[in-house]
Parts: C-alpha cells; sequence; structure tokens
C-alpha cells in the first residue's frame, strides 16, 4: 500500500518536520513492514507562466511550431519554442526552465532548435509525470487554476508530495486504505485521528427509487454472496471536466493511472475508505439491480474486453439485459462510465470474501477491487463510501445529488470474545496492568465489558482477523510495543527432543558423511517403469501409488525405492563433469500392499475441525510408508597420481559403506550371495542382521548402467534404514575393552563352491564361543590342488578372555570347536 503523505495528514496529526522515514518507522512499530519512499521524479525551477504572444513557423519537414514569448514572473519574458497548438495568447502554462531535470531524467536547458535559442519548454501532462496525456501542453485554466506568473509549480501541483510504501499481511486488509494506516500511524504515535467515515447517519440515506435485490441461490459456507448492497444516484455530471492535479498527484503516488474524472473520484475513495466502489452510466441500464449467482455456460465482457465464461459459484451484478459486473472483481463493458455519462448509478457493496477470492482466481483476474474484499472489508463502510462518491461527483464533476438509490443492509453481528484475566500477560509474557490491556484494545476500536471471569471483547467492525483471544493478546502487545517483550530462552522440558529413531538416523548419516558421501534427497516421484526395475528382487509388475495431481506428468507414482532418484542425481553431476560421485539419501519409500485401494476422493469439510474417525479414515488411506536408506558409488574413489594409479569404485568399496552404516546404527550387518533384477548377476548380495533381511548391495547391471547414462561401473546399496536401527536395539552400548593380550590363529578350510563364505564364518563364530573376538575371511583360493568344485576359505581369528591371558591350548581348542561347526554344517575341512 502507497501513502502520499500529504493525504495522510488529512485524517492523522503528522508534523511538518516528519520525514517518509519517520512514518516508515512508526508503521513498523505496529506490525507493517516498509517496502519503498515514492517521488515524483523532478526537479526545479518549474513555474507558471503566461503566454504573451506567438509566432506560426512552418517548418520544411511539414511541422509548424509557435515561437512563444512567455512571462514566468522576471523581467524579460521568456523566448520559448512550443510544438503544441492547444493554447492561446493569455493563457496559464507549465514552463520548466534550464535547470530543471523532468521524468526520465530529461534535462532542461537552453538550447538552439528551429531557428530559435528555446530558453525552456512547455510542458505537458505526461512531461510532468502527472499521467498519459501528451496532446498538447499543460492549459492550468482547465484544471480551474488561477496562479500569478513566477509561481512554483511543483508545489502548485502536488509534484512535492512523497508516498511511503508498506507491506500489508493478508490478515490486515484495513489497512489497504488511507483510513486504515491512519489509524495505525495514530495507534503508532498517539497523534490525534479523525475518521473519514465519520458522517451524519442522516447524510448516508441513499434515498429510494431504485430497486436492488440479491438473489443468492448457491452460498458459500451457508454466507451469501453479498450482505451490504448501497446504490446513489447522481445526475448531470460533466466527464470532460479535467481531474484536479491534487487528486492526480495523489492516485500516481498511490500507484494508480488518471483514467478520467468520474473512474478517478471511484478509485479515490476505494483507496482513502478501503471499500472499492464502482460506478454505471445510468442511462445504458435497463431495470434495478440483481445480485445473483451465474449460470452455468453464462458469459459476459468485462471491462478489459475479454468475453468470460462464468461458473456457477461467480457472483454478479445483473440488470433486465443480463451481466453488467463480475461482483467484486471488475465491470462489465456494456455499463461503463464514458465521456458521454451524464448520468451514474454509484455502487458499494460488501461481499463475501471467498467468493470474490475464488472468482478473481478463477478468471485470473485480479484487481484492487478483489484486493480488498477478498481480505474482508468493514461491513459498516458502504453507505459512507457511497455518500463520498457523490460528495465528490458533484464538487468535481458538476453533478446534481438525487434522492434516488437503494440499499439493502444484512444487520452486522460481530461475536464478542471472552478474555479471562491474567491471559494477555502469561501468554506474552509481560505484566501489563489491568488498564493497558483495556486501553490497547479501546484504541484498535474494541468494545468492553467485565465480566466475573474477566472481559468480553467485541472487535471493531474493521478488523475480521481479531477472532479469538490470542489474537487479541498478540493487539495489546503490538500497541504497547513488541519491544517491551523480553527475549528469554524457553527451557526444553524433560522428555522431548529426538525420539530414538532420530538419532539413529543422525548417527548413520553423520557416519556417511564423514566417510566421503555426499547427501542427496530427491523427489519422491518416479514411473512405473523405474518402481519395477528396483522395488523388488523379481523385477516384475508392482502395486504402485498413482498421484492425481503429479508435479510432472512423466513420473506420476511415489518410489519404492530410492536409488531411481540417486541415478537421476548421478547422471546430472557427470553431465556436468563431476564423474567420482559417493552420494546417499535417507528417505521414505511407498510400498502398497496387494489388493489394496489407497487414497480417497472425500476431501473433509473446511473451516472445521476433522473427527477422530475422519482422521483415523484418512490415515487408512495412506500406503505403509518405510525410511530407506540408499547409496551409489561410480568413478573412482583414488585419484590418479603420480606413481599410483586411479582406484575405482567397485564392491570393496560398496562393503566398506556398510561397515560405516553398521557401526553407526550399533549392528552387525552381513551379506549373503543373492539375486536382484537391476543388478550384476554373480555380483549382488542381500544384507542380513539379526537374522532379517534388510536390503541389498551390488553392482548395477551394464545394461541399467548404461540406460542412466553412467560411462562405467557403478556399486549401489539400499536397506530399511529403520528396521536396522529397531534391530540395532534402543541405544549403541560400547564394550569395555579387555587389558589382556590376544591370541591369533588362522585356519584354512576347504568347502564347496557354492558355499558362502559369510555362513562359514558365522558357524566359526558360533562354535568358537565367547573366546573368539574377532573372525577375517584374508583368502579365497580355487585351483591347483583342489578338488573341481571346491575352493579353500583362509580366515584370521583373533581370541582373548576378558579375565585372563590365554593359552595357546585354549585358543586352539576353540578355533577347533569352530571349525566343527563348518564341517558339520558345510562338511568343511582343514587345508593341509
Amino acid at each position: 500500500m502507497r501513502v502520499p503523505l500529504s493525504w495522510l495528514r488529512e485524517y492523522v496529526e503528522v508534523g511538518t518536520d516528519t520525514t517518509p522515514a519517520d512514518v516508515l518507522a512508526s508503521l513498523v512499530a505496529v506490525g507493517f513492514e516498509e517496502e519503498d519512499v515514492h517521488r515524483f521524479d523532478i526537479e526545479g525551477p518549474v513555474v507558471v507562466g503566461r503566454v504573451l504572444s506567438f509566432e506560426e513557423e512552418p517548418q520544411s519537414n511539414g511541422k509548424t511550431i509557435r515561437w512563444c514569448q512567455v512571462d514566468v514572473g522576471e523581467a524579460e519574458p521568456r523566448g520559448i519554442v512550443c510544438g503544441a497548438h492547444n493554447f492561446a495568447v493569455g493563457d496559464k502554462v507549465v514552463v520548466t526552465l534550464p535547470g530543471a531535470v523532468l521524468p526520465g531524467p530529461f534535462p532542461i536547458a537552453a538550447r538552439k532548435t528551429y531557428g530559435h535559442v528555446s530558453d525552456g519548454m512547455i510542458a505537458s501532462a505526461r512531461e510532468l509525470g502527472l499521467g498519459e496525456e501528451h496532446d498538447g501542453i499543460l492549459v492550468l485554466s482547465t484544471l480551474g487554476i488561477d496562479a500569478p506568473e513566477g509561481t512554483d509549480a511543483i508545489a502548485l501541483l502536488g509534484l512535492d508530495d512523497v508516498a511511503v510504501e508498506i507491506n500489508v499481511t493478508p490478515d490486515r486488509g484495513y489497512a489497504f486504505s488511507i483510513r486504515g494506516v491512519a489509524r495505525e500511524y495514530a495507534h503508532a504515535t498517539g497523534a490525534a485521528f479523525r475518521d473519514p467515515a465519520d458522517r451524519d447517519f442522516a447524510e448516508l440515506q441513499p434515498g429510494s427509487g431504485f430497486t436492488a435485490v440479491v438473489e443468492d441461490g448457491n452460498p458459500l459456507r451457508g454466507r451469501a454472496g453479498a450482505s451490504e448492497f448501497v446504490t446513489r444516484v447522481v445526475r448531470g455530471v460533466d466527464p470532460s471536466r479535467p481531474t484536479p492535479p491534487w487528486m492526480v498527484a495523489r492516485l500516481t503516488l498511490a500507484g494508480m493511472r488518471s483514467l478520467g474524472v468520474l473512474i478517478d473520484i471511484t478509485n479515490y475513495v476505494m483507496l482513502e475508505l478501503g471499500n472499492p466502489v464502482h460506478g454505471y452510466d445510468l442511462d445504458t441500464l435497463t431495470g434495478g439491480i440483481t445480485v445473483r449467482r451465474a449460470h452455468d455456460g453464462e458469459t459476459m465482457t468485462t471491462l478489459d474486453g475479454q468475453e468470460r465464461t462464468l461458473h456457477s459459484e461467480d457472483l454478479l451484478i445483473t440488470d433486465g439485459s443480463g451481466p453488467i459486473g463480475l461482483a467484486g472483481v471488475m465491470g462489465g463493458g456494456t455499463t461503463e462510465m464514458s465521456g458521454t455519462t451524464r448520468n451514474v448509478l454509484i455502487e458499494a457493496a460488501t461481499f463475501d470474501p471467498v467468493t470474490i477470492a475464488r472468482s478473481a482466481r478463477r478468471h485470473k483476474l485480479p484487481s484492487e477491487a478483489s484486493k480488498r474484499f477478498e481480505r474482508g472489508v468493514d461491513p459498516l463502510i458502504p453507505f459512507a463510501a457511497a455518500r463520498r462518491v457523490a460528495d465528490l461527483m458533484v464538487q468535481l464533476a458538476g453533478g446534481t445529488m438525487t434522492d434516488e438509490g437503494g440499499a439493502l443492509f444484512a444487520e452486522v453481528f460481530i461475536e464478542g470474545i471472552d478474555l479471562p484475566s491474567g491471559f494477555v500477560q502469561g501468554l506474552i509474557g509481560v505484566d501489563y496492568t489491568d488498564a493497558e490491556v483495556v486501553g490497547a484494545l479501546e484504541t484498535i476500536g474494541a468494545e468492553i465489558t467485565e465480566t466475573g471471569e474477566g472481559r468480553q471483547v467485541i472487535p471493531p467492525s474493521w478488523r475480521p482477523d481479531l477472532t479469538d483471544k490470542w489474537t487479541l493478546a498478540e493487539e495489546v502487545a503490538r500497541i504497547h510495543g513488541l519491544d517491551r517483550i523480553p527475549s528469554v530462552l524457553p527451557t526444553p522440558p524433560s522428555g522431548r527432543g529426538y525420539t530414538v529413531l532420530q538419532h539413529g538416523r543422525r548417527r548413520v548419516a553423520d557416519a556417511l558423511a564423514a566417510a566421503g558421501f555426499v547427501e542427496t534427497p530427491s523427489f519422491p516421484f518416479t514411473t512405473q517403469e523405474q518402481n519395477d526395475l528396483h522395488g523388488s528382487a523379481s523385477g516384475g509388475r508392482l502395486p504402485g501409488i498413482r498421484l492425481a495431481n503429479p508435479l510432472d506428468g512423466q513420473a506420476p507414482f511415489l518410489r519404492r525405492s530410492l536409488v531411481p532418484g540417486l541415478l537421476q542425481i548421478a547422471h546430472r553431476n557427470i553431465a556436468r563433469g563431476l564423474v567420482d560421485l559417493a552420494l546417499f539419501e535417507t528417505g521414505t519409500v511407498f510400498l502398497p500392499e496387494e489388493g489394496r485401494t489407497y487414497g480417497t476422493d472425500e476431501v473433509p469439510p473446511l473451516g472445521q475441525l476433522p473427527s477422530d474417525e475422519t482422521i483415523a479414515a484418512l490415515n487408512q488411506a495412506i500406503p505403509p510408508q518405510h525410511r530407506h536408506l540408499a547409496a551409489l558409488l561410480t568413478g573412482n574413489v583414488t585419484p590418479r597420481q603420480p606413481g599410483r594409479p586411479a582406484e575405482a569404485a567397485g564392491l570393496a568399496e560398496a562393503l566398506d559403506a556398510l561397515r560405516v552404516i553398521g557401526v553407526g546404527a550399533g549392528i552387525e550387518i552381513e551379506i549373503v550371495q543373492g539375486e536382484r533384477a537391476a543388478l550384476h548377476p554373480g555380483r549382488t548380495g542381500v544384507l542380513r542382521a539379526a537374522g532379517e533381511d534388510v536390503g541389498y548391495l551390488g553392482e548395477l547391471h551394464p545394461s541399467v548402467a548404461s540406460d542412466a547414462d553412467l560411462p562405467g561401473r557403478a556399486v549401489v546399496l539400499e536397506l530399511d534404514l529403520d528396521r536396522v536401527l529397531e534391530l540395532a536395539g534402543h541405544r549403541v552400548v560400547a564394550e569395555s575393552l579387555s587389558t589382556f593380550p590376544a591370541a591369533t590363529q588362522d585356519v584354512s578350510l576347504v568347502v564347496p563352491a557354492e558355499v558362502p563364505a559369510a555362513d562359514v564364518r558365522a558357524a566359526l563364530r558360533e562354535g568358537a564361543g565367547p573366546l573368539l573376538e574377532s573372525v577375517r575371511l584374508v583368502d579365497d583360493y580355487r585351483g591347483e590342488g583342489l578338488d573341481d568344485g571346491a575352493k579353500s576359505l583362509s580366515f584370521a581369528l583373533r581370541f582373548r578372555a576378558p579375565d585372563r591371558t590365554l593359552t595357546a591350548a585354549e585358543a586352539s581348542d576353540a578355533k577347533l570347536a569352530g571349525v566343527s561347526v563348518a564341517a558339520e554344517r558345510f562338511g568343511a575341512a582343514i587345508r593341509d
């Protein structure tokens, strides 16, 4: 909202020495954000001049100029070349003298042109920044101005005014008016405020003789589309009269163009009072006014010349001929005020905010009117707004006030709000006195009644945002200054903070980041094909959740795996030259069950709290969600260096990442041979924790890597992170370290080639018992000296006792016990 200071001063005391920065500071103190300061980009000397004489001089280019002698209040007249012809000898004009700067910037200097030295310039309205009129120069007599020669024209035309701009939040629509901002400035400074809508009741009566009816058969939220509708008639207006310069200047600073005196008056009152007002050419109307909803398929042409197909929720202003206005948004082209208008019907109304907001968005037609109506206007203001427009049309357009008009007025009932004693003080944290609480609420216009438990507060009609005791408390804090609220660091209640799972997720993510991986969150949307390929081991058709309104029509499904997102991110980085990648993501995957339908077409009604049954039904419509972790490596883990070749990322690095995850989660994750459709056969493993399958690890199948435009090998892993953390228990417990020395032994076992090394390792661990501290595979040999179909697995064993030094015999006995279990399960034999 742009607020010209000269306009603001009409309704609140603003000192003559108060700067725009001071005004903005005061408005910031009551909750507005400052945006900018606007001025006319013009510098003097710009003065009133009188044309003494001129000579017509035709030019070779076909143009005729006038060589003028102009009295500017100096001893000698000035010679000025002018190309306009809409003035006569004796007319008062605006002269920009050498040294002046006009908007552009356009500096003025004495210069030779058309054979003369033009000692200044006679200006048009557009050159002064007062509008788009440029057919001729500005003749002051047409504006009703008669000032002595040499008078400062900048002050005379209001070009010395300045406007401050503030950001108005959606809940404070009353501040989209000079009336509202002036009241807020009074709150901030204590200056006296005069309400421009404060009129004698008798002045506001619109009379009779013009019918207006509201027929709303389709109210939204049980509310009628129009609650107040006031009309007045002014006859005998002269639309050719110029808009006064002070009004043009104020409208321009407020961000609006001058469009003729009649339209300027309605815009001026809208900015002044905050209630949009519309004027109709009375002679083009057929019968009375009816406010109703549109019929399906009905059309109308709005003021912008567009024919619009209407919706049954649109609220219309109609007469006997049909729609003549889209209520609260824009008028119709058939009844607009024009240069031939002589009689005007003035309309001021209060429309339902939701109805107006939906119409403006539906037709992509935001307007100054809809911006105010959709935020809520004062329901008591239409009578004052209609009278103010009528008065200005009489004063500035030569009209005559009549007794014609009509009014529909629903009783305005504002429900009281109970404000318990001490509530404001407890919520805000400031020891306001009762007098301060009452004084602040009375300052904003509320009516207060004492009750047994506190007070009942009736908010003012222009504040629809005050709906409960919390918003009232905010008003008290705002009026008395937010700087009074102490800065106190709140103490969190015991037992709050991260959950066990959240702590675990952070430990795992921090561990991977410390190991050199980069976390790359992605959108949870993918295709059915990617879900089928990466969402299960078989790669068969799987159930998926399809979005009704996807952001990307090519990826309408919720993901079953995190790997497709990592592949997209890897492709994007490789395309930009980043080829050595170690990526990971933790996120939600959606795993619907076969045969179940998810989602719902029933949207709970807005404006009321859903019941427990409704919430339970919505939760049932949500598919199972699991938080997974996935990682991808491609390129080199060690770059090429002098004396050392590059080392490509492979399964070994993926296994290292798996160990990092296990340490962060506090559980050992094993890997056994497995298969998966998207991974390379023979280079794929299933991840197990506490005997339960929790994910997979392996090298991408070459065709999958090629489809993802990856230039080389890539390894991936994915696991159900929350399940891993649940299996790990509630907390990671650090084991005590023994101070006694370890005993190390090696063993090589011959087993069938198809037996997984992890299973043999598990058998050794189980048989050796608690003395076995560590078992590690160090060699897998297949070749000469072994039977076909056999392999030799070598393990390094470390034994330690917590309370004594082990003997070699004790270590050997434990080792042989482990070998015995391996022999029983897999036919393992110690290799000679």
